[in-house]
């Protein structure tokens, strides 16, 4: 058969056009299914067709597997789905939030908070460079990433997922975009996919739409606003992200004005499909037709109408694809769902498949394994690092700044369980959904790097958690105490107090009553702060979550660097006071957005 289709030189709207025709509807309701690799089976592959595979959080081949294990994995997946009758490629696809974080020994990035303080798009994009060769390295073609959320509140348990509170600030850091799929040439059509090359990667900008601009900062709530408002702040980088080409979009399990966004027409088609042009792929979140059911699931059939019937191309269904298989295909044949809405869903996943190169090159590259954490990407996080910390204090008298710290001191006090966790200091969303803490992977906690950094003859002494009676007697010439949250995800991060996990406001205070003391905060979003605390300590500096490389913390702290960071959102005095923004009438921050010193006390402009 002339098989337009395999023809890699054809137009991409003729070879979709050319497979559309050949395609059963079994086989068509297959490519819009996507589903977990625990229960991927050859039938369901072969048999029922389904075109895309993903790792739910921490599912991978076995623990602590690296990116060959992960190559081989997905490659025998893939193997199966060219046996199939027409031969399609699957689309894998998995969370590559900050660097290839599900895969053991890759590169931990800073998460997206910490890179919304650097204001810096070449690094952002770098860094979407970086980790679409480390995905692509284990085989995976497809990262759930960006998130493009505009965080307005920062008790939404995602905060950290946001590049900030300004829409702005967020728009700038879209080109992780051109990061992860490269850049598309000039006169490139908006909102058509495109896909540089093989080592670059399918991107998916995500909620949409507003899922940072819920009340209260619930997670999957509903976001209070007219439509102008959706549009000037949630919706504004989305449009920078179709102007790049982004090839995927994700649904967000949100509300607005108490619909749900699975099953939003106005949003979903009439907006991003017909108004912005969007000709790629609309992506359900995973198992969001199920939030659709009422609790005990009896009215599934209806929730993959509503969504489908919305404009959800691919559905996220990890594990009840068969039921989802099923519910779909009645829906089509009682006329339900009418064959137009089918084949334009898999319109948009062919043109994504064909963009990416999928038909031309099904199978890993081996030859992409030397860049997984390879010393020019573990130097990139260290930057990313060192630009995204903010310093918000430095000394009691601004004239007698407290940094840089000496490195040739004769006794230095290093405290808190975060100076030495890399599982606390890369946060949710790695090696695990919630993440973990412990040596979850390879990389530099900030004590590693103090003892590398101090001289020879300076004693460090670690504590993990010190009393005062135990501090007592102990001559140290300054402390570090490294304090923060524990690692969350999601609603598990929803909080109504903020508070510092851990005690970490009461070992501060007992550490800044013996010596002069530096606090680093280890969290994915401002925190409670009281002045008096605020008054004890002689330095505070916003590391974020700054992933592998705790190295970045050091090189700015000891001076080797100075502080570049600037807050992407407001530092509030009380949580009572939220939410707030710099548009407010009544805006009284502790620190507001973009403050930020150098360790002159200068303050960052710009």
């Amino acid at each position: 058969m002339n098989c337009i289709y395999k023809d890699s030189s054809a137009p991409i709207e003729a070879r979709i056009q050319d497979l559309l025709s050949r395609m059963t509807l079994q086989e068509k309701i297959g490519q819009m299914t996507q589903i977990e690799r625990s229960v991927a089976t050859p039938s369901a592959i072969k048999d029922l067709c389904v075109g895309s595979i993903l790792s739910v959080g921490g599912s991978g081949p076995f623990e602590n597997a690296k990116s060959s294990d992960w190559a081989a994995m997905v490659d025998s997946f893939q193997k199966a789905a060219l046996e199939s009758r027409l031969g399609i490629p699957l689309l894998y696809g998995i969370d590559a939030v900050h660097g290839n974080n599900n895969v053991y020994g890759a590169t931990i990035f800073p998460h997206n908070i910490g890179l919304g303080a650097t204001r810096d798009v070449d690094l952002i994009r770098r860094i979407g460079a970086a980790t679409a060769l480390e995905v692509r390295a284990s085989g995976i073609h497809y990262t759930f990433a960006p998130c493009v959320a505009v965080c307005r509140d920062p008790r939404w348990g995602r905060s950290y997922e946001s590049f900030g509170e300004d829409p702005e600030i967020v728009k700038m850091m879209t080109s992780m975009i051109s990061g992860l799929q490269g850049q598309p040439p000039q006169g490139h059509p908006s909102g058509y996919p495109f896909l540089a090359a093989r080592q670059h990667v399918v991107a998916c900008a995500k909620h949409f739409v507003g899922d940072g601009g819920t009340r209260n900062g619930i997670n999957e709530g509903d976001t209070i606003s007219s439509y102008d408002e959706l549009e000037k702040i949630h919706m504004a980088p989305y449009l920078d992200c179709i102007s790049q080409g982004v090839c995927t979009i994700m649904a967000s399990y949100s509300s607005w004005n108490g619909t749900k966004l699975h099953n939003s027409h106005f949003l979903l088609t009439e907006i991003l499909k017909d108004k912005l042009g969007f000709k790629g792929i609309i992506i359900s979140d995973s198992e969001g037709l199920d939030r659709l059911s009422n609790p005990h699931g009896s009215n599934y059939q209806q929730s993959v109408l509503s969504a489908i019937s919305a404009g959800i191309d691919m559905v996220m269904v990890p594990f009840r694809f068969e039921l989802f298989l099923k519910d779909l295909m009645h829906l089509v044949e009682s006329g339900k769902v009418p064959m137009t809405r089918i084949d334009d869903a898999v319109e948009r996943i062919l043109r994504v498949k064909f963009v990416s190169g999928l038909f031309e090159h099904p199978l890993s590259d081996g030859s992409l394994l030397a860049t997984v954490n390879c010393e020019l990407h573990k130097k990139l996080a260290r930057e990313a690092v060192r630009k995204s910390l903010v310093l918000l204090k430095n000394g009691k008298d601004p004239k007698r700044p407290f940094l840089p710290l000496d490195r040739s001191a004769k006794r230095i006090l290093v405290v808190g369980r975060h100076a030495d966790d890399l599982g606390y200091q890369c946060g949710g969303w790695t090696m695990t959904w919630e993440g973990k803490g412990g040596r979850i992977t390879t990389g530099t906690t900030i004590l590693d790097a103090i003892r590398e950094v101090v001289d020879g003859k300076t004693e460090v002494i670690y504590e993990q958690n010190p009393s005062a009676s135990t501090l007592a007697g102990k001559d140290c010439s300054f402390a570090i105490v490294v304090v923060g949250e524990g690692p969350y995800v999601e609603f598990g991060g929803d909080s109504t107090e903020l508070k510092i996990h851990f005690n970490g406001a009461e070992l501060i205070n007992v550490v800044a009553d013996k010596f002069p003391t530096l606090a680093i905060l280890i969290s994915g979003r401002p925190l409670a702060l009281e002045q008096q605390l605020l008054d004890k300590m002689e330095g505070l500096v916003a590391a974020w979550l700054p992933g592998s490389e705790g190295g970045g913390v050091v090189d700015v702290i000891f001076g080797d660097h100075d502080f570049q960071g600037r807050l992407p959102v407001t530092w509030f005095k009380n949580v009572e006071q939220l939410p707030m923004h710099a548009e407010d009438n009544s805006y009284d921050p502790l620190f507001p957005i973009g403050f930020g010193l150098t360790s002159k006390n200068e303050i960052l402009k710009g």
